[in-house]
This record gives C-alpha cells, structure tokens and sequence, in this order.
C-alpha cells in the first residue's frame, strides 16, 4: 500500500472530492476531522471557542452536533463537513463507528469518492506481529470495497500514545496489508496520524521520519485523489424522479412540443441528446427524445450524473419511478430480469430470511422482492463463505430475489445506479439492507 499517489492517478482538484471517515468506535474519526478543519484554517474563532471543555479544544465537537452524540460522546448520524485548501474544496461525512448504526455508514459510502478508515493503536497488541484487527474495522473495509468506494486510506491514529509508534504502525501496517490482500481490497495509502496532536493530518510530524514514515501527511493525499467517474461510456439510463405537466414556460427552441409533459431526473448512465430513441421500462413503449433542457431549461445534450428534463416526440405512458433506457440497450446489456442475484449487506435488527418478501427501490421505482435463497455468509475475521439460513444485523452475504416485475439492471461493479437497490421492511418502512448487483 503505497502512501505516495501517483500522477496517472491524480485528480482534476478543481473538482470537489467527497470522503468519510470511518471504523471501529472510539477510533478518533470525529477528532480526525475536526483537526483537519482547525489546522486547514476553516473553523471560525466563535465556532472554536464553542468547543472548549475546561480550557481544552474538544475537536470531536465541531462534527458531533446531536445532543444525543454530545451526551454520550458517540457518533450516531453522519455529519457532514464542508472546508477548502489551495488547491482543492472537500465535503466530509463523518460517519459513526458503533456496529447499531451501520446502515448510516453504508448511506455515506455509497456516494463517496474516498474513505479514510481510521485504526486505533492503543485497541491492538501492537507488540505482537500477527495481530488481529478489530472486527468493525474489518467489515468497514469489507463494505467500502462492496460499495466501490474507489480510493481507500488506512490512517494509523493515536501513535502518539504507544511506547514505540515505530514499532506499533509496522505491525499494524502488515495486518492491513495482509487483510487487505486476503480480501482483494486495493488501498491506495497507510499513513500514520495523531488526530489529537495533529501529527501527519495537515501538518508533518516534528520527526520527519516519525514511525519511519517519512510520506506525504493525510491531506496532501487527499488532495490527490481522484473523483468517481461518471458512467458515460454505458448505454442511456435515465430514472424519471419528476413528472411536469405540460407548461408554456419552456425555452423558445421547445415551442413544438410546449404541449407535452416534462421528465425531469439525473442521467444515471451514458448520456441524452435529441433524436435519440428511448424505451420505457416497464411498460416497453418506445419514443424519441424531442427536447433535452439542463437544470434552467437551457437545451442541450446531458451527460451521465447530470440533471436533465426531457421532452418525447410523442405521448407514452411514463410516470415517476420508470425508466427511460437506450432503445438498442434494451436486451443487451440492459437484460430486464425477475431473479436477481446479489451480494447483500444486512442492516436491520430484523433477520434477513428465506420466502421474506420486501420492497425494493431501484433508482425511483418500488418493486415487491422475495428472497428466494440465501447462497453464503461472509465471516468478517476468515473472509469465508459459511452456509447458513439467515442474515443477522451487519451480516454480508450473497442471496438471490424473486422481483414482482422485471428490472434492468448491471452487475454492480460495472454501474453503481443501475447495480444497486435498497430492501425496506414492508411493515416497520425501516431500510433493511443494502443490495449490489452481482
């Protein structure tokens, strides 16, 4: 795991990287950030002072902002922080560590760009060369990796606190790298921190060469990462969010069709332009695209992960939750299907069991969905595949749904929006699990 990101995978840093922070509880994750806002200069003077405990800054406060968190010194919801370098504008969600609100973890991560997973020294046998990592750390990691979390960073933290941080962050360096390579996870740094101190977070430590690092601190890596590409070279898939009624306040240029209704959504995959022929799923019909307007109705072709409106040549029944897909997609690659097979991660209290039916939301559009079978669980320590009959909270494993109606999907690794869906108890309305596309 190289600390040092190389320019081939350097990012445009005019564009704003959006990262979270996690791991297991108490790991400093909320300290981590709000010691990247003091000492990157983008906390004001008032807002510090608020944080003050008996003469002391509190860092972990300034992300901490439900009274629940501040009374129990917990994380619970994700916090999310916004600040700027020089040379790069950053959106950080500081996501909780405790086991409860993983679900609230794997909402943060879902859309983020990069995800920093903070280890805490002083929770390990740091002594021992064949140490174990702790087991949220590991499923962190395991669910950033599921979730396509494109650059993952290892921040060793609280080295400050050990008798040989040297000692302790070359241990814990090759239990990451050996989990790491056992699960197939490409991490991009491992970098040791003191988010308390401030050591190697913005700043370099003291010691040039503290724990025998000698890299670039956490920031200056983070300034390098790249963004999520969009979907662009995948055939059009367009989720209607919106439907508008026919309006006279369309662009000059959309005159001829001011009398048609408006789909308004975020290009999932590939891009729209006009003459283009779409075809709308479920239903099959199909149609051409007369106008394609941004978000202030200027016309012009849209590109994947941009908000468009648009208008069809002709009036087919279209409503909120369907999709607008390429007309010659549809088949291959976009294969419309009522069995999918996927890799789940179990977020209710709830088991996850066999014949259970649920919704399941896919882009905008509910669907009734019954788990036909349980394949495999994921062990988080031995990262085996253990036969069992159901999913508890937290669990990761592969199942196959039973869908109501037929949906297009891809697998998961090839597009995040048409590969992913969320599960929701039918009776509590709680978010039960979160489902990629295998």
């Amino acid at each position: 795991m190289n600390a040092v990101v190389t320019p081939s995978t350097a990012a445009d840093t005019r564009t704003a990287l959006k990262f979270i922070t996690c791991g297991s509880v108490d790991d400093g994750k909320s300290t981590l950030i709000g010691r990247l806002l003091v000492d990157s200069k983008a906390v004001l003077q008032d807002h510090l002072a608020g944080v003050q405990r008996q003469g002391e800054t509190d860092l972990a406060l300034l992300t901490d902002g439900l009274a629940a968190e501040r009374e129990q010194g917990i994380t619970i919801d994700v916090a999310y922080r916004y600040f700027n370098t020089e040379t790069r504008k950053f959106i950080i969600g500081d996501a909780p560590g405790h086991e409860q609100y993983t679900r609230n973890m794997v909402t943060a991560a879902s859309s983020a760009d990069a995800a920093v997973v903070l280890v805490d020294a002083t929770k390990l046998d740091w002594r021992d060369a064949g140490l174990k990592l702790l087991s949220q750390t590991r499923r962190h990691s395991l669910l950033l990796q599921l979730l396509r979390v494109p650059s993952i960073v290892f921040a060793v933290n609280k080295l400050d606190a050990v008798e040989d941080p040297t000692l302790a962050f070359n241990h814990i360096r090759a239990a990451l790298s050996e989990f790491a390579l056992a699960a197939g996870l490409q991490a991009t740094a491992t970098v040791p921190v003191s988010a308390l101190e401030g050591w190697n977070v913005v700043n370099p430590a003291q010691d040039a060469l503290w724990c025998g690092y000698g890299g670039p601190t956490l920031l200056k890596i983070l300034e390098h990462l790249p963004v999520t590409p969009a979907d662009a070279d995948l055939p059009l898939a367009f989720p209607v969010q919106w439907v508008e009624k026919p309006s006279v306040s369309l662009a000059p240029e959309a005159k001829s069709t001011a009398s048609r209704r408006v789909f308004w959504g975020r290009v999932a995959t590939g891009g729209v332009s006009t003459g283009q022929v779409v075809q709308v799923m479920p239903s099959g019909q199909t149609a051409a695209v007369a106008q394609v307007f941004d978000h202030v109705r200027q016309p012009g072709d849209r590109q994947a992960g941009q908000s468009a409106g648009l208008v069809l040549d002709r009036e087919v029944d279209v409503s909120r939750g369907d999709w607008l897909l390429a007309h010659e997609a549809v088949g291959d690659p976009l294969v419309p299907t009522r069995e999918i097979q996927a890799t789940v991660a179990w977020l209710d209290d709830d088991p996850l069991v066999p014949s259970r039916v649920y919704w399941a939301l896919h882009g905008h559009r509910w669907v009734k969905a019954r788990v036909s079978r349980i394949e495999h669980q994921i062990d988080i320590q031995t990262l085996s595949k253990q036969a069992t009959t159901q999913l508890a909270a937290n669990a990761i494993g592969h199942v196959v749904l039973s869908l109501q109606e037929p949906l297009a999907t891809l697998p998961f690794e090839r597009s995040r929006a048409l590969g992913s869906m969320v599960l929701v108890d039918v009776a509590s309305h709680r978010t039960a699990g979160a489902v990629l596309v295998r």
